[in-house]
């Protein structure tokens, strides 16, 4: 199983993806993935859908969820892999999670109209599948329409991120929350693209250690916003930390993501696939 096409890491327009689950599924599948999850922001929405269209096709399914938590001050990303998607902790967190969201984005585009850029709230909502999950994808989408910017990347080059204008910061869960939501509904917890967070040796040493003594047990090794030097690094950090590894490309958008489904390469030798230790949670086609 070490060498399954998996992707267990991309979102569909439950959240802040452009296409349905339904056309996630086809999407993945047609380009050879075998093993999937959808893990939209802080919801399981489309958990129902997702399993169904991806066992119609022929592919193999694990429950997912991107949970949004503040860490040292910034926000992480925990993926939760392989839960009960009907676990009332594990729901009402992810509810509770999402809750500050609508007011954050008033916020956000009260400062994008400080600097002339007006409407931004109304344009940001004609992206949103749901108005529960409006986040900084959707304003980006917004500021491409209206020719601001050539795409989502400049977009956070320029805006939206903090010293720029359009950010508004937002205190998720907790770390110990979210590994607790996923691992009481029978999941295993990852760090979601590790590489991204721009933490110090002693801060992403502190983030692991801690995240291992509440009982997170994965980390993303290969993803879409990786390197292959970070490929490596992240293999040596899982075997340091004795944790799992996954994968998984971060899909939002045929355009907007930095890789498709289904194209990322292997995992590195000599580690334990998430997947293997989920084999009794995965739905089979």
């Amino acid at each position: 199983m070490s060498s399954i096409n998996a992707d267990l890491h991309c979102h569909s327009n439950v959240s802040d993806g452009t296409l349905s689950p339904e056309a996630v599924a086809e999407r993945a599948f047609n380009n050879g993935v075998r093993l999937w999850a959808l893990t939209d922001h802080d919801e399981v929405g489309g958990q129902r859908r997702a399993c169904e269209a991806a066992n119609r096709l022929g592919m193999d399914y694990l429950t997912g969820s991107e949970i949004s938590v503040t860490y040292a001050g910034k926000t992480v990303h925990i993926v939760g892999l392989g839960f009960d998607a009907d676990n009332e902790q594990l729901v009402k967190g992810l509810a509770d999670t999402r809750g500050g969201r609508e007011r954050r984005a008033h916020e956000m585009a009260e400062d994008l109209a400080k600097v002339g850029i007006h409407g931004a709230f109304e344009g940001a909502l004609k992206y949103v599948g749901n108005p529960d999950l409006i986040s900084r994808t959707h304003f980006a989408r917004y500021l491409v329409e209206i020719g601001l910017c050539a795409d989502s990347h400049e977009v956070f080059r320029r805006y939206l991120v903090e010293g720029k204008p359009g950010y508004v910061g937002h205190r998720w869960a907790t770390l110990g929350n979210a590994v607790r939501w996923i691992t009481q509904a029978g999941g295993v917890a990852v760090i979601a693209h590790p590489g991204r967070y721009d933490f110090t040796p002693n801060e992403e040493h502190a983030l692991f250690t801690e995240f291992k003594a509440l009982g997170g047990e994965g980390v993303e090794v290969v993803t879409g916003s990786h390197t292959p030097d970070e490929y490596v690094k992240y293999a040596d950090m899982a075997r340091a930390f004795d944790l799992l590894a996954s994968r998984g490309s971060d899909f939002h958008d045929p355009s907007e993501s930095h890789i498709d489904l289904g194209a990322l390469p292997d995992l590195p030798g000599k580690l334990t696939p998430v997947w293997e230790a989920l084999s009794h949670r995965i739905v089979r086609a």
